[in-house]
């Protein structure tokens, strides 16, 4: 069974499963956030997910940032209407910056960058995913 991670934004989100092993997490691609929730759950029915890992967003100092709120509110409903498909929080500080960073190091060129803002979102979900993994060792 699969582990998928949500990097939760407020426009769009960035998603990452694993294989079905659970051994390396790959992009599955960004959504808009307000279509979130129905393409999981249509992803659920194409694919065995064992649970989901959720960014939680936190500032540098500890803090929750903003976002955090609408994080929430995803959990919630999702804890509610899934309980047999556990869904839990993540730290995702500075996964934006190593999105960012993995992005440049990777050669990819600064204008894909720039125009393509949902490629750090899927990266970030994919950092989110492999970090989490890598926590169960």
């Amino acid at each position: 069974m699969r582990i998928l991670s949500i990097d939760y934004g407020k426009k769009r989100t960035g998603l990452a499963v694993t294989d079905p092993l659970q051994i390396i997490a790959g992009g599955l691609g960004t959504v808009e956030t307000s279509v979130l929730y129905e393409y999981i759950e249509a992803y659920i029915q194409r694919e065995q997910v064992e649970r989901i890992v959720i960014g939680k967003p936190m500032q540098p100092n500890g803090q929750p940032s903003e976002n955090m709120v609408r994080v929430e509110n995803f959990y919630n409903r999702w804890r509610k209407a899934h309980p047999e498909i556990p869904i839990e929080y993540y730290d995702e500080r500075f996964t934006s910056v190593l999105a960012h960073r993995a992005m440049i190091d990777g050669g990819v060129k600064k204008k894909t960058r720039r125009e393509n803002k949902g490629l750090v979102d899927e990266i970030s979900a994919t950092i989110i995913l492999q970090d989490y993994l890598q926590s169960r060792k």
